[in-house]
């Protein structure tokens, strides 16, 4: 299912209003983020994108 982005304010208050109990009252707070793993660029991540900059990517 795709939900379209807000257009007008109105519609990204209502959005807003939608939000999840948790993220809507501090003193029911969601759990602490994990931490991220690494991130890295190998070889073959490099390969996939090789090229681009001729595009204008």
């Amino acid at each position: 299912m795709t939900i379209p982005d807000a257009t007008t304010m109105r519609e990204l208050i209502d959005d807003c209003a939608q939000l999840p109990f948790a993220l809507t009252h501090p003193e029911h707070p969601l759990p602490a983020p994990r931490e991220a793993a690494p991130w890295q660029v190998d070889d073959r991540c490099t390969h996939q994108v090789e090229g681009l900059a001729e595009y204008g990517v």
